[in-house]
């Protein structure tokens, strides 16, 4: 069955629905009341332009969805930002559609970077549980100033920084390639143990085997 949304990569093209955007974020989270650190439509024209964030459209070109990349401390950590769906287009799987080809694209630009991220909305916990990423303190998310700069915008700060940036109604979530590069090792060591035991196994099976036919072929008449 045929996805009724396509998610692309964002370029110079789609940046005329920057400033529609810009207002879908500031309503959503009007409407949530948690507050999001401020966009403008110039920045995301910016990440359209440098292919760092995905656009959904419905398969009669409406506009559906947007995400894209922010990096922090020279590419050490990397985040997933703006997530917005169309609210006509809500509750039907595409924010979790857009949040795994994001999390590719972002795999795929910055491979040794953690990706991170804070959020108060609990199917976005549960999309970022599903591709890898775990709780963390905000004493594991960047300690770079400029990301910190964009929470002064976020109708929370004053509980941000009360708490000397420890601790918020955010969520931390982060997600380390080093941690599922030790699991894959470790699974691909598994895999060739069971493999050689397989191989030996079959091997002493063939042995016992031509044994057998060897002592009936000397057995006299």
């Amino acid at each position: 069955m045929n996805s009724p949304f396509q998610v692309l990569v964002a370029n110079a093209s789609h940046t005329g629905f920057a400033h529609f955007i810009c207002e879908e974020m500031a309503n959503s989270a009007r409407a949530r009341g948690t507050g999001i650190a401020k966009r403008t439509p110039e920045y995301l024209k910016l990440k359209m332009e440098e292919g760092k964030a995905v656009i959904a459209f419905a398969q009669d070109g409406t506009w559906a969805g947007f995400c894209y990349i922010e990096s922090w401390s020279h590419g050490a950590y990397v985040a997933n930002s703006g997530l917005i769906v169309n609210p006509q287009f809500r509750k039907s799987g595409l924010a979790k559609k857009i949040k795994h080809v994001i999390f590719e694209l972002s795999r795929k630009k910055y491979p040794e970077a953690k990706i991170f991220g804070l959020t108060t909305g609990l199917a976005v916990m549960k999309i970022n549980s599903e591709l890898g990423y775990e709780p963390v303190t905000y004493s594991e998310l960047t300690q770079d100033e400029v990301f910190w700069e964009g929470c002064k915008s976020c109708v929370n700060h004053a509980i941000l920084m009360s708490k000397n940036r420890q601790n918020c109604l955010c969520t931390a979530m982060l997600y380390d390639p080093a941690d599922h590069h030790a699991a894959t090792s470790e699974q691909a060591q598994a895999e060739q143990v069971q493999s050689i035991y397989k191989r030996l196994l079959r091997g002493k099976r063939l042995r016992l085997f031509r044994r057998k036919n060897t002592k009936k072929s000397i057995k006299h008449p």
